[in-house]
């Protein structure tokens, strides 16, 4: 196994726009071949490891997507230049211009995300989203205000495979990780820092020796950003009741979370509501761990889990995030979020039936504080 770190940046210079995950597929599967005892990938595109637990009658699916939020050309304009729509909650502001990758059939080439420039009239249709003498208010730029520009002709395009379809996404060169003070910043912590954190936790448990409680289905899901059909499917057709989730957790005041390395167990988000004895439980693994612990519920949000759970594909639903800040856009996480959820989880696949007794302890407990 990589370092998290490593791991991580392989991971993000990986491109996986939705529906198109392959080089992110790849680079996992290089790593959970030496963590699962089978590897697989199922016919809706999920990346499938399944590790042997004590109990085989019972069974864990842990979902981590590997989709990143990206662009679709709609169609290409006569000068060369690409129109593009967002492929999940991606806005022309959380990118900027600046180089994206186009995904071609036949090969891939790098083009620029662009605005238009600002010393335009009225003539100009950017001029309504430009402030007046630069002072008062602009309008945030649309997709339908954005085009990428490419400087090649209608044939050339065709020869590298580009048409309505094809992906564009941030480029490779925008890609590297950025480590400062206590944090690190990047692109697509959203979810690849989640599928770092699942295989650490697999990683733990080997160097321990330890099998989980029951088997575990690490799955590596495509398309969450458009629905989460990847992980809904996989609900459907692997065995188990409960769906385990990682993602990221918007750092809000609203949510009362702040940017820190706490683990954030996550009881309601705008599909569906978590299970709450396991819930509790993982938070009280947490404590018995010394680990920082925060409860939020989300709204405007849904996860792999709660979304297979609203379509009865699950029975049982949990979310584990981590604080990051700058969702959907230029992320930024502490450096001790990965490794502190890891341990969570890895505490959790060790211990993950509650006994009747602690079932009687947890319902009785007062709801903990959101606040951290």
């Amino acid at each position: 196994m990589k370092s998290s770190f490593d791991l991580l940046q392989s991971l993000i210079y990986a491109r996986g726009p939705c529906g198109q995950e392959d080089e992110v597929r790849e680079v996992c599967r290089a790593e959970l071949l030496a963590l699962a005892d089978a590897v697989w990938v199922d016919p809706a595109g999920n990346l499938i490891g399944k590790v042997n637990g004590m109990d085989s009658s019972k069974a864990i699916r842990v979902m981590v997507h590997m989709d990143e939020i990206s662009m679709i050309v709609k169609r290409i304009n006569e000068d060369g230049s690409l129109r593009v729509n967002a492929l999940g909650g991606l806005f022309p502001f959380s990118v900027g211009q600046g180089p994206v990758d186009i995904l071609g059939d036949n090969h891939s080439f790098t083009g620029i995300l662009s605005f238009g420039a600002l010393h335009v009239t009225k003539e100009s249709p950017w001029h309504k989203l430009i402030p007046e003498d630069y002072r008062g208010q602009g309008k945030t730029p649309l997709w339908e205000d954005v085009f990428v520009v490419t400087r090649k002709t209608a044939q050339e395009l065709k020869e590298a495979g580009v048409h309505p379809g094809t992906r564009v996404v941030i480029a490779r060169s925008r890609r590297t990780l950025h480590v400062f003070q206590d944090c690190i910043g990047g692109y697509f912590f959203d979810n690849r820092a989640s599928i770092a954190i699942a295989l650490g936790a697999l990683q733990q448990m080997k160097e321990k020796g330890q099998k989980p409680q029951t088997d575990v289905y690490f799955v590596a899901t495509c398309n969450e950003e458009l629905g989460g059909h990847g992980a809904s499917y996989a609900s459907r057709t692997l065995p188990g009741d409960t769906t385990f989730a990682i993602d990221v957790g918007p750092v809000s005041k609203e949510y009362c979370i702040s940017l820190s390395s706490s683990p954030i167990i996550v009881y309601q988000d705008g599909a569906a509501v978590y299970d709450k004895t396991i819930s509790d439980h993982l938070r009280c693994l947490g404590e018995e761990l010394g680990l920082p612990i925060a409860c939020s519920i989300w709204g405007g949000y849904s996860s792999d889990s709660s979304l297979a759970l609203s379509r009865g594909q699950s029975a049982k639903s949990v979310l584990l995030c981590f604080p990051v800040e700058n969702t959907h856009g230029y992320e930024i996480m502490h450096k001790d979020s990965m490794a502190h959820c890891a341990t969570l989880l890895a505490a959790y696949l060790e211990k993950s039936e509650v006994s009747d007794f602690k079932k009687v302890i947890i319902s009785s407990e007062k709801s903990p504080s959101c606040c951290h």
